[in-house]
């Protein structure tokens, strides 16, 4: 579905750091954030949009290497405050752990009805080859964009490149590339081109209009375990043994497989017994954990392990953050991880019991 740009849209852009917003200073020579009239200078096309932009920067900007639970809540609070003045909302923001940022913001931004555009460029937007102008104009077009009334993309997503994905299925998988971001287990939403298609089958739209519901709380005691041949016991045994660690995203080969040693299993099943809750994602780009289809996952399961499905480990990590941060019990957290809370996961019509 081709739409239409919302006439008088009010859009709030937060810029929280990143590449996009570096401005070369011409006596130093260094890359300096931008303020909202360089934006302008440099992007001369906003004017064009037929939308009110507003914004709010981070002081100081960060570096998206630093970004973590403090500024993702400090970016829902922005939105949270401001919710009821704009349209839409678009977060400029370093690629390096933007996914993550995206996937955080989906579950602490509970019924959210408006767009919030992620996006950010691998080259300053005051550079000649830049991708930011691109990423931007197109970011809050998107974000500015409404049919009968109604936002065409009522979720977190992240634009980059042409191609707008689902925020929490989004991974950055290229450091040199201008197409730097990819959803591999979930359609694109929409495909800009001469002019920006929709896939609208695709977007999650709310069941129920309610009032957003911000939440701020996060445990950060979460661990990621990355498999890998010869794996020695005092590695497992250090990470699962972190003291007050909740949760753990094992990252397994293929569909979830792992080794079967013994001394393996019993390390898992001991932690599990204990309360950690560990989840299995898989390394693979594409694809999805099925314990029940070889044996070794199949004993993984028997160890307490609980399948992470099709979900990235950018979104496993940060929803076992946002789980045990509120309070929830290791059984009720396995329980919320076989669910799909916001389109983040595909859950098998017919799961093994």
């Amino acid at each position: 579905m081709s739409v239409h740009k919302n006439k008088n849209a009010s859009i709030l852009l937060i810029y929280t750091g990143g590449t996009i917003g570096m401005i070369k200073n011409s006596e130093t020579g260094a890359l300096e954030a931008f303020d909202f009239q360089h934006l302008l200078m440099h992007v001369p096309d906003l004017k064009n949009l037929d939308c009110s932009i507003s914004s709010i920067q981070f002081d100081p900007p960060m570096d998206s290497s630093a970004m973590g639970p403090d500024s993702w809540q400090k970016i829902v609070k922005v939105i949270a405050e401001n919710y009821s003045l704009y349209d839409g909302f678009v977060v400029l923001h370093g690629t390096d752990t933007m996914a993550f940022t995206a996937s955080a913001l989906s579950f602490m931004l509970e019924n959210l009805n408006k767009p919030v555009i992620l996006t950010g460029s691998q080259l300053p937007i005051g550079m000649l080859r830049t991708d930011g102008k691109e990423n931007l104009v197109t970011a809050i077009e998107i974000a500015a964009a409404k049919e009968n009334d109604i936002p065409v993309v009522p979720e977190v997503c992240i634009f980059f490149e042409n191609d707008l994905l689902r925020g929490n299925r989004t991974s950055k998988t290229n450091a040199d590339n201008f197409n730097a971001f990819h959803s591999y287990n979930y359609p694109v939403l929409a495909h800009a081109g001469i002019s920006i298609n929709y896939d609208t089958v695709q977007i999650y739209h709310p069941v129920s209009r309610k009032p957003l519901k911000p939440h701020y709380l996060l445990d950060r005691n979460i661990a990621i375990l990355k498999l890998f041949p010869g794996i020695s016991p005092q590695v497992i045994e250090s990470i699962l043994n972190i003291p007050g660690l909740k949760g753990v995203v094992m990252e397994t080969f293929g569909s979830g497989n792992a080794p079967s040693d013994d001394w393996f299993l019993a390390m898992l099943k001991e932690a599990v017994d204990r309360g950690l809750v560990i989840v299995n994602v898989t390394q693979c780009r594409a694809g999805s954990v099925e314990m029940h289809r070889y044996e070794t996952g199949y004993k993984l399961l028997e160890a307490g392990v609980v399948s992470g499905y099709d979900s990235t480990t950018e979104c496993a990590v940060t929803k076992l953050m946002f789980l045990f941060g509120h309070g929830l019990t290791p059984n009720e957290v396995k329980e919320h991880m076989n669910c799909s809370l916001i389109g983040e996961v595909t859950i098998p019509e017919n799961i093994y019991h």
